[in-house]
């Protein structure tokens, strides 16, 4: 069974004849302990506060039966890893000074519209996190404007928070939207408007983060962490 935000994607699964349902991964309507494994895969990055990462690795444990296990990958900061380029950053294609000019420059999106759930009782756990993850050389720069910095697709990382824009292409539309080809220049307002981006928030991971965070769960412990082609990655089993 599968689930996602998004009803677009869960209407794709549908059409496939697969189960899958929309729901929030801080909240998922499933009884506890009813699942003998469960696997995030680019989801937990999304979350903008330790806060709410911390509360959706647990949330996935309480899915799980004792014994049952977990696989989580999240984007990392380290796109180099061992002397060896990540595929995203081997993918680099024509479009590279294409994105440079869409990409440049700071979005308006102030830190303090991100308000964390002070409710949460690992909140000083979180601060202190970020706070030893900072004192570490990371290679993220703090944000000292309180603006998000715009992602370059396909280059390195250099803040831990960001937005990375996601091109809309007009072949993405469903079925029935769908127009017909229409030649323009990349940088015209027409082609804009046919190809309009969007800014996605992540927050990528460094070396130990993901594995940190879900060390401090009781219940749950590590059996697998490792990187694999960008990301960071942790195998969880329920206690």
């Amino acid at each position: 069974v599968g689930c996602d935000r998004s009803k677009n994607l869960v209407d794709i699964c549908g059409e496939k004849h697969f189960q899958a349902f929309v729901c929030d991964a801080l909240s998922v309507p499933i009884r506890s302990g009813s699942c003998d494994a469960c696997i995030s895969i680019a989801v937990i990055h999304h979350f903008s506060t330790a806060e709410r990462r911390l509360a959706t690795i647990r949330e996935l444990a309480r899915l799980l039966r004792p014994g049952g296990t977990a696989l989580i990958y999240v984007w990392a900061m380290e796109q180099e890893y061992k002397n060896q380029k990540s595929k995203y950053l081997r993918e680099k294609n024509g479009s590279k000074n294409k994105d440079k000019e869409m990409n440049t420059g700071t979005a308006q999106r102030p830190f303090s519209d991100q308000e964390p759930d002070n409710s949460n009782q690992d909140s000083a756990w979180s601060d202190q996190l970020l706070k030893d993850l900072k004192d570490e050389s990371c290679g993220a720069k703090p944000v000292a404007d309180f603006r998000l910095p715009v992602h370059t697709n396909r280059t390195s990382f250099h803040s831990q928070d960001l937005l990375v824009p996601w091109h809309l292409k007009s072949g993405a539309k469903k079925k029935e939207e769908s127009v017909d080809t229409v030649l323009v220049p990349s940088g015209s307002k027409e082609s804009q408007e046919l190809n309009p981006v969007f800014h996605r928030y992540y927050h990528v991971f460094c070396e130990g983060e993901l594995e940190a965070v879900c060390r401090s769960l009781d219940c749950v412990k590590v059996r697998k962490s490792y990187y694999d082609q960008g990301n960071w990655c942790v195998i969880l089993e329920k206690l």
